[in-house]
């Protein structure tokens, strides 16, 4: 149990950086980079679509076989370099080329982080499996309530990213151990042909719809909020809401998905997450942007892991590249939604919530259908 319990708070702890850091720093940061930095919301944009297109090559580039415990240190490491540097340089063609190193590494980690935990896991309690997952929403939480506390303070953009990464680089050094040695492993996934059946072709576009659809608020948050209330104590509190909630929805959701299974799960937070995209559209003011954190941040881990377990269901032997192509096309939505908000400017969001609401709710629909064997 000790083991388990070291192997699921490793798995928690490296998630937090390549996920809560790697990935969603940017979301909490972007509202100071916005008054320090002069970043415009087109440019925000597309500085998320860099880092997102670097997730998309990275979860492409992870289906190849390699030493688990290799990959996902030098992933964690890289993740907290190019964390620290955002810190020390200057100018868009710099950030984005820093958020795409990022975003690469940040995919090698979920990749080979889940993969690595839950094989170990796999005959322990399930509660385990949520704390693994519960590393991403803390990673955001500690992210936000770093930004919120650096803003308070009156610090600069520069300082809030140094610090992110200064933190990420504690957090190597503390899982380090856990992934190397006789527990770190390093065999090699095998690779199996991926058979396109009509179900496995509804699960990529599924997953790819939940990509879309689920990136615009979880990257413009902050920065909706604090178009209401400009005063960062209000508006700083949107962006650890959203990582709490998503932290504590894993482990709860870990009981009941073993009840309603991992594809109702998954269509029933496809619903939910649709109403938590549309929130701002119909619930004016704070609470919009307070209804939209709480829905999607309950959402978007929890149809992660029922995807994922969706996946292994269908296709048996041939799940690991059906998991990798689920990936790419997830990579491939998160890439357009920002890439939509910067070609449209000031207006891109309310379409952008509006087209993602849209688009998940018809992949809850899709989910209702069953293919019989």
């Amino acid at each position: 149990m000790a083991s388990d319990l070291r192997i699921a708070l490793a798995g928690c702890a490296a998630l937090a950086l390549a996920q809560g850091i790697g990935r969603f720093a940017f979301t909490p940061l972007l509202p100071m980079m916005q008054d320090d930095a002069g970043l415009s919301l087109a440019q925000g944009g597309a500085l998320a679509a860099a880092n997102y297109l670097g997730y998309l090559v990275g979860a492409l580039w992870a289906t190849r076989p390699a030493p688990a415990a290799l990959v996902i240190r030098a992933s964690i490491a890289v993740v907290a370099a190019a964390t620290l540097a955002m810190g020390f340089f200057n100018g868009m063609a710099v950030w984005a080329l820093l958020r795409f190193v990022a975003g690469v590494a940040s995919a090698w980690s979920l990749v080979y982080v889940s993969a690595w935990c839950l094989a170990r896991l796999a005959e322990s309690t399930p509660y385990f499996n949520g704390l693994v997952f519960a590393g991403v929403g803390g990673g955001v939480m500690l992210a936000g309530l770093l930004c919120l506390a650096l803003a308070h303070a009156g610090a600069s953009s520069a300082q809030g990213w140094m610090l992110l990464g200064a933190t990420a680089t504690v957090i190597v050094a503390l899982v380090w151990p856990v992934f190397g040695g006789a527990n770190g492993g390093g065999n090699k996934q095998k690779a199996t042909r991926l058979a396109w059946t009509p179900q496995a072709v509804r699960l990529v576009l599924c997953y790819t719809a939940y990509g879309f659809a689920y990136v615009v608020p979880a990257t413009f948050v902050p920065a909706m909020a604090k178009a209401i209330v400009p005063d960062p104590a209000v508006f700083g509190w949107a962006w650890p809401l959203f990582g709490a909630t998503a932290a504590a929805s894993t482990i709860v959701v870990a009981r009941w998905q073993s009840r309603l299974g991992a594809r109702r799960t998954w269509m029933i937070s496809a619903f939910v997450l649709a109403a938590g995209v549309a929130a701002p559209l119909f619930v004016p003011g704070l609470a919009g942007i307070v209804v939209a954190a709480i829905l999607v941040g309950g959402t978007f881990v929890v149809i992660t892991m029922a995807g994922l377990q969706v996946a292994r269901e269908i296709a048996g032997a041939g799940a690991p590249p059906l998991m990798a192509a689920m990936t790419a096309g997830f990579g491939l939505g998160q890439v357009t939604g920002p890439l939509l908000v910067a070609y449209l400017g000031n207006r891109g969001i309310p379409i952008a919530l509006a087209a993602s609401a849209l688009l998940v709710a018809a992949s809850g629909v899709a989910l209702c259908w069953k293919e019989k064997p």
